[in-house]
């Protein structure tokens, strides 16, 4: 039985490189895909450690070309190419009032156009393999939450590309789901111009935000991600899966 090839973007940190270190577990073929070569060059160590094949692709996904780039490589490398998963995004606060065109513009090239890219680029070759996607959405695409107006819109339209493209590729053989997950342990929100203080506060008051009172880790998502690219999950497409803490079910706060 052949290897399966595994694209992820964001591959050089959190949920990405988790995800790629749960791939490599089952010593699959792992291409990561991210802007840092040195960063990706850190996780192909780990992902080689673990007995798994692995291929650096660092490309910034907004440019055009880049995402056909990322496909053609792998493909160049491994001839097939079985699940995408697309971890990258970006997250910036703003509301209606002072979310400026320069940053909607940057968050939805990012979380939203560069993922389609990306889908379309690797269709063929999923079709081909009767593969699967996963795109890591969050729980801002289900429910709205304040100062975050530009990402939240951008998960939503995340969630209903992954529900559209489900339905067009169903009849060829090809599943597409996404994750949502709550707040998370990585470097999205320090990014995004979090200090260290200001983070731990923000990580502290996530507890009480979370019904099951605490945050998650990458390894909790990259978990769920593995399952639904895996056999078990293979009757289920078009899902958006919480994976939160019980937190979409919460009010704002």
């Amino acid at each position: 039985m052949r290897k399966r090839c595994v694209l992820i973007t964001g591959a050089s940190s959190g949920i990405g490189r988790a995800t790629a270190l749960r791939f490599a577990e089952a010593q699959e073929n792992i291409v990561l895909v991210g802007r840092n070569h040195e960063a990706l060059a850190a996780v192909a160590s780990e992902v080689e450690a673990k007995g798994a094949g692995s291929l650096i692709v660092a490309v910034d996904l907004c440019r055009d070309g880049a995402a056909s780039k990322a496909v053609t490589t792998a493909l160049a490398q491994f001839s097939h190419l079985e699940v995408l998963v697309n971890a990258a995004g970006i997250i910036a606060n703003g509301t209606i009032e002072n979310t400026t065109l320069a940053d909607w513009d940057r968050m939805m090239d990012i979380n939203v156009r560069a993922i389609f890219q990306l889908m379309q680029a690797a269709t063929p070759a999923l079709i081909a393999a009767h593969g699967n996607i996963i795109n890591v959405s969050s729980v801002t695409g289900t429910r709205s939450f304040p100062n975050v107006l530009a990402y939240c819109v951008s998960k939503a339209a995340l969630d209903q590309l992954t529900r559209c493209a489900a339905l067009d590729l169903a009849p060829k053989g090809v599943r597409v789901n996404a994750v949502n997950p709550g707040v998370v342990v990585t470097n999205l929100h320090r990014r995004s111009g979090f200090d260290e203080p200001k983070y731990a506060a923000f990580l502290e008051h996530s507890k009480t935000t979370h019904p099951l009172g605490r945050v998650g880790t990458p390894e909790e998502i990259a978990e769920l991600i593995y399952f639904l690219a895996s056999d078990q999950a293979g009757w289920i497409t078009g899902e958006t899966i919480s994976i939160d803490g019980g937190r979409q079910l919460t009010c704002a706060r």
